[in-house]
């Protein structure tokens, strides 16, 4: 069955939905040890979380950029990323989509959180024809992300490494058995209609 061009695949339960960050040493592992995100994590900016975890890894190098060293598995809370897609909007304009440009921007001054679909990664880390979702959380969204949304982190840096390991010692098949189960998210028509280009 052929990919549709915007999908959310995820890890995730009936209640609910693991997302990746990836982080400085001295954010993630506290992060980790207290299964919340510590004093020095900046709630003052918006933060960017991926269902996907092979964009991820293209987009924090397996765990290698700098500042990008520990690689986090965040599982929340699904009504709390159901209300984050209810509550935001496109991060571009798209002609035919939002009534006119300063609607739009009207539109993401507003929205605590903010959508882009950028394209998805295979093994290699090259991009595919169809697109994942990325959410970027600001103000009132990022505080429910970490006060009431958050129900476990854990350090994925390791899977990442070895996955990582295997992809370049040639063994794509015993990468691919690593890999998170990520499925299409139930009712993201309903959810996401207000952002699809």
């Amino acid at each position: 069955m052929e990919e549709p061009q915007r999908r959310i695949r995820a890890l995730h339960t009936e209640a609910t939905i693991t997302v990746y960050q990836a982080y400085a040493p001295q954010i993630g592992l506290p992060a980790v040890r207290e299964g919340r995100f510590p004093a020095g994590w900046k709630r003052d900016r918006m933060t960017w979380v991926k269902p996907s975890f092979l964009w991820m890894m293209y987009r924090c190098g397996w765990g290698t950029k700098p500042a990008q060293e520990t690689v986090l598995a965040v599982e929340i809370t699904r009504e709390g990323f159901e209300w984050a897609l209810r509550n935001a909007c496109l991060s571009s304009y798209v002609r035919g989509l939002h009534h006119d440009r300063s609607t739009w921007q009207r539109l993401l001054k507003r929205a605590p959180a903010r959508v882009q679909w950028d394209p998805e990664r295979d093994l290699q880390l090259q991009p595919l024809p169809y697109r994942s979702l990325q959410l970027g959380l600001s103000g009132d969204a990022v505080r429910r992300y970490a006060d009431e949304w958050t129900v476990s982190i854990s350090d994925v840096t390791p899977l990442a490494h070895e996955i990582h390991t295997l992809v370049s010692s040639g063994d794509p098949d015993a990468a691919a058995r690593l890999l998170p189960t990520e499925r299409p998210y139930p009712a993201q028509d309903e959810l996401t209609a207000h952002l699809r280009a």
